[in-house]
């Protein structure tokens, strides 16, 4: 059997091929906070809630209306982006202009309200959700073995986030979005309504966190802690990548991801931390993180 660095192939590309996976949930993740504090300025510690409820949406879909996968992986960003607006409308409107620290605490006091309605009704246990009969099985490269639905996951994931990130950066509706957050009076001025455009920024960059969770239902068990045991490690990749910078958490969060699956290979117990070591150096050597500008 191929080996490389005293590991054989097929265990060293199938543990990059799981960090590659979980690459993908921390760039899909950290490129919904990326884009509502880049253009609210708001710390959204909700957004792991929020990619759980997407997955809990998919799970009721199928269980109770008989919704496949693929009817949910659209229907359940939609749902969650409503909720989003709801939140956006009634409470984060009028944290805007103040300090980081209230956004944050709202946003993590809706957190607890929603993990405990979840686990009130569901409890702590995870609930089995299938892989679609299409995406069922594996394909034999020859070095290893690819599970289509892992493929698939990496893929989604890929075309979603950089199709996001033109959205922003290439097209004149991303453009109106940055000049409505940098001067709102002088975008208003040009007949765009601006806080429109802010709450469906918040619902777009939460309905982000939704697909994800949906990709992530037939790989996790779906619970209500699911999110919880993510968004720390999400908000370790926004600030490696640059709090704000869409490209920095797509690339941060697939990179991280990587890093974290060899470091299983070769010392597991760093595993669980490497990426906030990670984090430690990079706000040593530059504050602002690897693609953030400096103030």
């Amino acid at each position: 059997m191929t080996e490389l660095f005293g590991i054989p192939l097929p265990a060293l590309l199938g543990q990059l091929l799981l960090g590659l996976v979980n690459g993908s949930f921390y760039a899909m993740l950290s490129l919904g906070l990326a884009v509502i504090f880049g253009m609210l300025n708001i710390i959204n510690f909700a957004h792991g809630a929020l990619y759980m409820m997407g997955a809990f949406f998919a799970w009721m879909g199928l269980e109770y209306l008989g919704l496949n996968y693929w009817v949910m992986l659209g229907l359940a960003p939609i749902a969650v982006g409503l909720v989003g607006i709801v939140i956006e409308r009634t409470m984060l409107q009028w944290l805007y202009k103040l300090d980081h620290l209230y956004g944050l605490l709202l946003t993590f006091g809706i957190t607890l309200v929603i993990e405990g309605v979840f686990r009130s009704f569901y409890g702590v246990s995870g609930q089995p959700y299938q892989v679609p009969e299409q995406l069922t099985g594996a394909t034999n490269l020859g070095f290893m073995i690819l599970p289509n639905y892992r493929a698939w996951v990496v893929v989604a994931s890929l075309i979603v986030c950089f199709a996001v990130w033109a959205l922003i950066e290439k097209t004149s509706l991303g453009a109106k979005l940055r000049a409505g957050t940098e001067n709102p009076k002088l975008v208003q001025a040009f007949g765009i309504n601006v806080p429109r455009m802010v709450t469906l920024t918040y619902a777009g960059g939460v309905a982000l966190a939704a697909f994800a969770g949906v990709l992530a239902a037939p790989i996790l068990q779906v619970s209500a802690l699911m999110g919880s045991n993510l968004i720390i490690v999400v908000f370790a990749v926004v600030v490696i990548g640059g709090m704000g910078s869409i490209l920095g958490s797509i690339l941060t969060g697939l990179g991280l991801g990587i890093v974290e699956g060899l470091t299983k290979v070769f010392y597991p117990e760093a595993s669980n931390t490497v990426v906030f070591v990670v984090m430690a150096i990079v706000l040593l050597v530059r504050p602002a993180g690897l693609f953030g500008k400096e103030k």
